[in-house]
């Protein structure tokens, strides 16, 4: 029987025998090689001149795709499921061999019927794209589609899924677009595509819609795996949460802040950090302008000043600096230092943020003579605890609303959605 893409097969070689699923070979692998994803969910390649036989152990076959039709039951919570791609929306197609964002939301449904026994769901696939080719027009539109949701009197709380890999940047966008937030808007994602029978993404699903119905605070969180094992998910602060490790299912951590909240499969809500607005009668407002000529830079040892000048040659309004430690940048050196491009560029009033680029802790003006200079002389804004995202996405958002640097500066320094501390808790690094 001749080996077809979507076949269950089995390929001996000298050395091994593999057996998986045959897969289309991508364009950007050599030709000599056999493609096969393996039990576990990794795809491998194995050298055709290695291959002594292939054996087909089952044909592909196609499932007919049967759409679930979502019920209602009395006395349970609305919540909306609104789709935004991403991992969590992924599947394998076996005759392409392509992972794509295809599940619509009823599908997440249909793949976990226990759903609707939490609450009334009501879904839509608004956009589908993976989240690193997010732009800040998409978080516009996300804004004001999880907006209308909000202010209707029967939804409990809203669920959003897109990709892991800018998330926390979507959270922050949508903490300072959404005003007068009155209910959970709950973000959740998977570091594993639902194919892999080691996915997050069914207990953060399932606790993201239990979230959105028990849940009493009305803030933008994150809710994803707490652990690497399937335990509880926790909730994030959308504007003090990061993505820390690229593939473990517990890699979104909280920054200089304890979690807010434990949720577990059952529905359980523990909470662990008060410190957030309750929910409320008021109506959400849209407040989404946004500075699209905002930049986030990340200083390094030996930058060359000249980088600067791009930002001044294009018009920029606004650059957050990732600085080290306190937020420090080059000064003293005469070679690399960043003040005369500095002064360049706020003389020409662009707006100069300064963040710490070791996420932890908070930037200070004043302790060393060096940040002096940027705080005094140059009129540098530092940005307390706020993470380098989090400060990037405000200055944008404070921006699009005034160009004038002391209207700025106060903005920036108010607390609008939690993403300045006013004191920073120690265990929230350990934890």
């Amino acid at each position: 029987m001749i080996p077809e893409y979507g076949d269950a097969v089995r390929i001996h070689t000298k050395e091994q025998i593999y057996e998986g699923i045959m897969l289309p070979r991508p364009e950007i692998f050599d030709e000599n090689y056999t493609i096969i994803k393996l039990e576990n969910g990794y795809n491998i390649g194995v050298e055709n001149n290695k291959i002594t036989k292939i054996e087909v152990i089952k044909k592909y076959e196609k499932k007919k795709e049967i759409k679930h039709r979502i019920g209602h039951k009395e006395g349970l919570p609305t919540v909306p499921i609104l789709s935004f791609g991403g991992t969590i929306s992924s599947r394998v197609d076996y005759k392409t061999g392509g992972v794509y964002a295809g599940y619509t939301a009823e599908d997440f449904i249909a793949m976990l019927p226990e759903l609707e026994d939490i609450a009334n769901l009501k879904a839509e696939k608004v956009m589908s794209i993976m989240s690193e080719d997010m732009a800040p027009e998409d978080w516009q539109s996300m804004a004001r589609r999880i907006a209308r949701d909000l202010n209707d009197d029967e939804v409990s709380g809203v669920v959003v899924t897109q990709g892991t890999d800018t998330l926390h940047f979507s959270t922050a966008a949508m903490s300072f677009f959404l005003k007068h937030l009155n209910k959970p808007v709950v973000f959740t994602a998977a570091q594993r595509s639902i194919d892999r029978g080691s996915s997050d993404a069914f207990l953060n699903l399932l606790c993201a819609v239990h979230a959105a119905s028990e849940f009493d605070g009305a803030s933008v969180v994150t809710c994803m795996h707490g652990t690497s094992d399937d335990n509880y998910c926790i909730l994030n602060r959308g504007t003090k949460v990061r993505k820390m490790h690229t593939s473990r299912r517990d890699a979104f951590r909280p920054i200089n802040e304890l979690p807010l909240a434990k949720v577990f499969e059952n529905g359980n809500v523990e909470i662990l950090n008060s410190n957030y607005s309750k929910k409320n009668d008021a109506k959400v407002i849209v407040d989404d302008k946004f500075e699209h000529k905002t930049a986030l830079l990340y200083v390094y040892p030996g930058m060359n000043s000249e980088v600067l000048d791009y930002y001044l040659k294009k018009k920029y309004k606004g650059i957050v600096i990732a600085a080290t430690g306190l937020g420090h940048v080059s000064t003293m050196s005469p070679k690399h230092s960043l003040v005369k491009k500095l002064k360049e560029l706020i003389d020409d009033n662009v707006v100069i943020v300064i963040a710490p680029q070791t996420l932890y802790g908070r930037v200070h003006p004043y302790v060393y003579s060096p940040l002096r200079k940027l705080s005094i002389e140059l009129n540098c804004i530092f940005a307390e605890d706020m993470l380098p995202e989090t400060a990037y996405v405000k200055l944008g958002w404070v921006l699009g609303h005034t160009d004038e640097f002391t209207e700025v500066k106060e903005k920036m320094l108010t607390n609008y959605a939690g993403e300045i501390s006013e004191r920073s808790d120690e265990n929230s690094f350990l934890y």
